[in-house]
């Protein structure tokens, strides 16, 4: 991937190439692992430090981003906001404001996802999974609207934390990362945690987790930065097999 610059089509803001990229690349991985919900959802991504972000634009779905559909924001909620920047982008704003480490944000509304957080199940590491989220994931209660405010954006972001995601009841969730490659891994990581523990609550049997040092070697093993790395990779190879266009990026 290149390091050059590209243009957002119809807003002629200047965005990173590598970084549309990632976001579009990052938007049809959420796509073949069932993130689709029409046009809704966001993944976004930024320079470390930097108070401009980037995001799919408010029309495209997950499934036809590309980089040419990514546009720019600030994260001041008074910066003029691009027309076609998402309705959502107080969520965006708002983390990104008090999570100096998180470089990466994805929001969507994948069933399991969206189902675990209208229970009032704990995330249990009933998978390797599950060892990511468990501690680690909030509940966000308040509404399950769209997030078009910053006040509901800065609730988000307080319900949040330090963690790695929160749910949204009724709503879906939030994956942060320290870049938008972990962010969309870990999105997929997220859905398949919820999925694997409704199966085994769905069993109507007792069933077991990880224990506390399992966890903390799963972290320190399974979701290393190098390990997250090749996971991405694995999942660029897999959306250049479902769309080979995407190659050319």
């Amino acid at each position: 991937m290149t390091t050059t610059t590209t243009r957002a089509r119809g807003t002629g803001t200047g965005v990173p190439a590598r970084i549309a990229q990632q976001i579009a690349v990052g938007a049809r991985m959420l796509s073949l692992d069932g993130h689709d919900d029409f046009n809704q959802g966001q993944i976004s991504a930024r320079l470390p430090g930097s108070d401009t972000f980037f995001i799919k634009n408010a029309l495209c779905g997950f499934d036809e981003a590309i980089p040419d559909q990514v546009v720019a924001a600030s994260i001041d909620p008074d910066a003029p906001v691009d027309p076609l920047a998402p309705p959502e982008l107080p969520l965006h704003q708002a983390i990104y404001r008090a999570r100096p480490d998180v470089n990466g944000i994805v929001h969507s509304h994948a069933p399991h996802t969206l189902v675990f957080g209208a229970t009032d199940l704990e995330m249990r590491p009933v998978s390797h999974e599950g060892a990511h989220f468990t501690g680690a994931l909030g509940l966000f209660t308040r509404t399950s609207n769209t997030v078009l405010d910053q006040e509901t954006g800065d609730a988000i972001a307080e319900a949040l934390g330090d963690g790695e995601g929160v749910l949204l009841r009724n709503h879906g969730g939030v994956i942060v990362g320290k870049s938008v490659r972990h962010a969309a891994v870990f999105a997929q990581v997220l859905e398949r945690a919820c999925r694997l523990q409704l199966l085994a609550q769905q069993s109507g049997v007792p069933y077991h987790w990880s224990s506390d040092s399992d966890v903390a070697l799963k972290r320190d093993f399974i979701y290393a930065d190098l390990s997250v790395r090749s996971y991405w990779d694995y999942a660029v190879r897999r959306v250049q097999r479902a769309w080979p266009d995407c190659a050319a990026w």
